[in-house]
């Protein structure tokens, strides 16, 4: 018995604390920048591609960065650009109205639902959101042909409707918007404001949208991105509604003579996604260094 209780001393006594020294934040630091170095190459790459002369593609084995950079595929695009009998004014026009428009109705909706899935209680709403779960397994290539016959259906096809509605409604938002409404909204602060005789639209602006500002906004970003990149040539067939990346992949089909055009157009595309990340990341990593905190 003697021995029994022996053992039955207080965890404390044998947990230790363990405190991060000098040493300790190098090496974390160290391990951070070699990471971030490797996450950095294909970026340097795709630039150092862009500035490379025709003669340096070429050679083997591939230079990360040129020997002799240029800006010659630069001029080159930004000529072909403006020899376009349809203005590249039009394409951005085209593609960043596709993309802010798709991306708020896709935030605002995903958001609206999500709030009404895990906050609202009504008849069905978990078998409703399992479906939207099973939906996740689906590729878009694999529902290609039944989006076209609803387009189709809706006489959107050849219209901005065909690419803006069905960014509103993806599956991906709707989940990623319901799992932190379910962990970072109290039910007990949304009570407390309905006893206030706040409404519901004004509960959801208020109060839930502030306190899931990390998913809206890692979903400002990814849908953004896909926007930004879409090519619309399954429903879109007039010149003067194609989007900048149609125009882009269209210059640079020209053979092994553009291969640097081409370098120079990967880096024209992915300037204005990586803006937006940069522009944003602040704000997703101060929100998220704070959402698991409670009262």
């Amino acid at each position: 018995m003697a021995l029994f209780r022996k053992n039955k001393q207080p965890k404390e006594q044998f947990q230790r604390s363990v405190n991060r020294t000098l040493k300790g934040d190098i090496g974390i630091y160290i391990i951070l920048a070699i990471f971030g170095s490797l996450m950095v190459i294909p970026l340097i790459y795709a630039i150092g591609q862009s500035l490379k002369p025709l003669e340096e593609f070429w050679v083997f084995p591939p230079r990360l960065i040129p020997v002799n950079p240029t800006f010659k595929n630069f001029r080159d695009l930004f000529r072909l650009m403006g020899d376009s009998w349809v203005p590249f004014s039009r394409y951005i026009f085209n593609t960043v109205l596709i993309s802010v428009v798709g991306t708020a109705g896709n935030v605002i909706l995903s958001a609206y639902a999500a709030y009404a899935i895990s906050k609202i209680p009504f008849p069905g709403r978990n078998g409703f959101f399992k479906i939207i779960v099973y939906s996740l397994m689906f590729n878009a290539t694999v529902v290609g042909i039944t989006m076209f016959i609803l387009m189709s259906a809706f006489k959107w096809i050849d219209t901005y409707l065909a690419i803006i509605i069905p960014a509103f409604c993806t599956t991906y938002g709707l989940y990623l918007m319901k799992q932190f409404m379910e962990t970072s909204v109290p039910d007990e602060v949304l009570e407390s404001a309905r006893i206030e005789g706040a409404s519901e639209n004004k509960i959801f602006w208020k109060i839930a949208m502030p306190m899931v500002k990390p998913a809206w906004i890692t979903l400002i970003i990814f849908a953004f991105k896909d926007l930004w990149n879409t090519g619309a040539n399954m429903y879109i067939y007039s010149e003067q509604l194609k989007t900048f990346n149609y125009a882009m992949s269209q210059l640079v089909t020209s053979g092994i003579s553009r291969t640097g055009v081409s370098a120079a157009a990967t880096v024209v595309m992915m300037i204005v996604p990586i803006l937006v990340f940069v522009i944003t990341q602040s704000n997703i990593i101060q929100t998220m260094s704070t959402s698991g905190m409670k009262d």
